[in-house]
C-alpha cells in the first residue's frame, strides 16, 4: 500500500475515495479512528492508501482533479 494523501479535511477524503471508486480504484483510509486519541476535533491526519499497482494511476487522477498539491512525494518504485 502506497500513501496517496494525508489530511485532516473530510471534504477532501470524500472526495478522494469518490475518485477512486468512479476509477475502481480501491482505496483505505487509514487512521479514521485515531479521533479518539485527538478528541475528534480532527488534529491527526488521516491518510488515504492505494494498492502499490495503481499509484501511478491514482496519482494521476488526482493531479487530474486539480489536487496535485495535495499527494504525497512518490519515488515512483513499485
Amino acid at each position: 500500500m502506497h500513501e496517496l494523501i494525508r489530511t485532516n479535511d473530510p471534504v477532501l477524503i470524500s472526495f478522494v475515495e469518490s475518485l477512486m471508486r468512479d476509477a475502481g480504484i480501491g482505496c483505505m483510509v487509514a487512521d479514521t479512528n485515531m479521533s479518539i486519541l485527538d478528541g475528534s476535533i480532527g488534529m491527526l491526519p488521516r491518510r488515504i492508501m492505494i494498492d502499490g499497482d495503481e499509484t501511478e494511476n491514482a496519482r494521476k487522477i488526482i493531479a487530474d482533479a486539480g489536487l496535485a498539491h495535495e499527494l504525497r512525494p512518490w519515488d515512483g518504485a513499485q
